[in-house]
């Protein structure tokens, strides 16, 4: 996995070009490594996942959102229409760094 580390979020990305085992590692590192961190996730290398690989990180979405941090990312493959609600994906990593910018204004706002 690679690992860049930014000023209010840390940038993730596999190095191993398989989805299903990045989504189970990323399982076991997110709620211990990188807790309490705002995550992207940068999955611009996969040029053809598929919603239902996507779907496999939906799990690890929703566990460290609920820990009020950002999960987001980054992949510009799949239709936003097809995307559920609960995950935040998005086509850049500017846009992904947008993203947290607001999460964070409205955690701060109490939403």
């Amino acid at each position: 996995m690679k690992i860049e580390n930014k000023d209010n979020y840390v940038i993730l990305a596999d190095e191993k070009d398989d989805i299903a085992d990045f989504a189970s590692f990323l399982e076991y590192q997110i709620p211990n490594k990188f807790k309490g961190q705002n995550v992207v996730l940068n999955l611009l290398d996969y040029t053809n996942l598929s919603l239902e690989q996507l779907l496999l990180l939906l799990k690890v979405s929703n566990l460290h959102r609920k820990t009020k941090h950002s999960f987001v990312i980054i992949n510009k493959t799949i239709n936003p229409d097809d995307i559920p609600y609960e995950m935040v994906v998005v086509p850049t990593i500017q846009e992904g760094e947008d993203i947290i910018g607001m999460e964070a204004i409205e955690r701060d706002l109490g939403f």
